[in-house]
């Protein structure tokens, strides 16, 4: 069943970047939470505790209401699925955001 979840995960964080989106990486990811776009942000699992913390201050700072998950993917795993190396991704669009959740909560 986990696998099952995992396949549907990345499949549709596939489709997501297909449609533009997803903003990858830290920067991107930075921009569309500054700009308020981002719907859910997302970590690989072997993220560093800085570069999380980072994310998550800059968000604080914003002042935006982000749902923020923690995924059981690494970044490696990400980048085979996607073709994009990114352990930050935020989906900006409402609909995939709790496509996504949903996924997750299974």
């Amino acid at each position: 069943m986990e696998q099952q979840t995992n396949n549907k995960l990345l499949s549709m964080l596939g489709i997501a970047r297909r449609a533009g989106r997803l903003s990858m990486g830290h920067d991107m990811a930075a921009k569309s939470i500054a700009s308020g776009k981002a719907r859910l942000l997302l970590f690989a699992n072997d993220i560093s505790e800085r570069a999380k913390k980072d994310m998550l201050f800059f968000i604080e700072k914003q002042r935006r209401d982000i749902p923020v998950i923690n995924l059981t993917q690494s970044i490696d795993e990400i980048h085979f699925a996607l073709g994009y190396k990114a352990g930050i991704i935020t989906v900006d669009d409402e609909n995939f955001a709790k496509k996504i959740e949903s996924l997750l909560n299974e």
